[in-house]
């Protein structure tokens, strides 16, 4: 299994970031909400994925780039479920809700469950 988390598969592009906002399904699950939406991506990635922490949350730069590692350590363990259940392209945005600084487990275990969801929610449409 591969637990890497490599440049090409980092969301960078502001239009799609615009595109996840207006066209994009969400599915959220206790403190995270995921933004996700079916596009074409460059030929050799399959997803590509943001996290994203409100700066009104968290006035704090440190505490913002702490929840976004967690966000990114949750998918970066978890994406294999993904991986290897989905043919289509898709970006994903995770946007954290919370009004404290969560801690690990309950963070990966969030993360783990809007995958599931949206595996549900893509097999179901």
């Amino acid at each position: 299994m591969d637990f890497s988390f490599p440049k090409k598969t980092k969301l960078k592009s502001k239009k799609l970031f615009d595109c996840l906002f207006t066209e994009g399904k969400t599915i959220k699950a206790h403190n995270i909400k995921l933004f996700y939406l079916q596009t074409e991506l460059p030929a050799a990635v399959q997803f590509q994925v943001g996290v994203t922490v409100p700066k009104k949350n968290f006035r704090s730069a440190v505490k913002r780039n702490r929840i976004k590692r967690l966000l990114k350590e949750g998918y970066r363990l978890n994406k294999h479920t993904v991986f290897n259940n989905s043919e289509s392209s898709f970006a994903f945005l995770f946007l954290y809700l919370g009004k404290e600084v969560p801690d690990y487990q309950a963070t990966v275990n969030s993360i783990k469950e809007i995958l599931q969801k949206f595996l549900k929610q893509t097999n179901d449409e």
